[in-house]
């Protein structure tokens, strides 16, 4: 048996505290100062989420930043293809991210997190106009001074997704040890081919998702949102 000394059980409250402060800490940052993130850093936080648990060590993840005039010319684009009616239904997602059947409790959840975004903007139901400008913001990383896009391999299958989710929480958990906020978006996936444009992806990359990453705006009222979760007691079962 082993026994720890008063410091070493220190040390592993100080980590304790750190990690839950770095998960409970993190939301989806919907508005962002321009301060700009220096590459040192970007390229720290993405060495520590890059130990991130992957099959047999596969490691399936590619990371594209952009910022300065790279990131303004995706967003450009996209933005301009979003707001198109026509250019908009042209393009559409490569993948099913959310369910074809909604059912409840998760169609309850989307709703109200939704509304209750809406709703700190003054934002009512009949108001499509602000709706659209609102969502349109996605596409310019919510004014993030850096965007990732994440693509994968396409012959990488459905586990290698599942490690790519851990590497991506990574990525947001390494950017709040570093006091620094983000936002992953689905919503990039619509418009995979003016990306891969944009990139000048390889055929064999696939869009997974984009993420803003930069400081939040404290001022920005949507950053008041604080989405609720379920209980433990709520989704697990304890088996003795």
């Amino acid at each position: 048996m082993t026994s720890t000394t008063p410091q070493d059980r220190s040390v592993n409250a100080a980590h304790t505290t750190a990690v839950d402060a770095a998960l409970s800490s993190r939301r989806s940052i919907r508005a962002y100062l321009p301060t700009p993130v220096p590459r040192e850093t970007l390229e720290a936080l993405l060495a520590v989420a890059a130990r991130a648990p992957s099959g047999t060590n596969t490691q399936p993840w590619q990371v594209h930043v952009l910022t300065g005039e790279r990131l303004k010319a995706l967003s450009q684009r996209i933005e301009a293809a979003y707001l198109d009616p026509a250019e908009r239904a042209s393009h559409s997602e490569e993948y099913a991210y959310y369910p074809t059947e909604w059912r409840s409790p998760y169609i309850d959840r989307r709703r109200k997190v939704g509304w209750d975004l809406y709703s700190l903007l003054g934002i009512t139901k009949d108001d499509k106009a602000r709706m659209q400008a609102q969502h349109a913001r996605n596409y310019r990383f919510f004014d993030a001074p850096v965007g990732l896009i994440f693509t994968i391999d396409r012959v990488m299958q459905q586990g290698s997704w599942l490690d790519y989710g851990m590497f991506v929480q990574s990525v947001m958990i390494a950017a709040r040890a570093r006091g620094l906020d983000t936002c992953p978006q689905a919503a990039f996936t619509q418009f995979h081919r003016v990306i891969e444009e944009e990139l000048s992806l390889p055929a064999e990359q696939m869009v997974v998702c984009g993420m803003a990453l930069g400081r939040a705006d404290p001022a920005a009222i949507e950053n008041s949102l604080h989405t609720e979760r379920e209980p433990v007691s709520g989704f697990a079962r304890f088996w003795d």
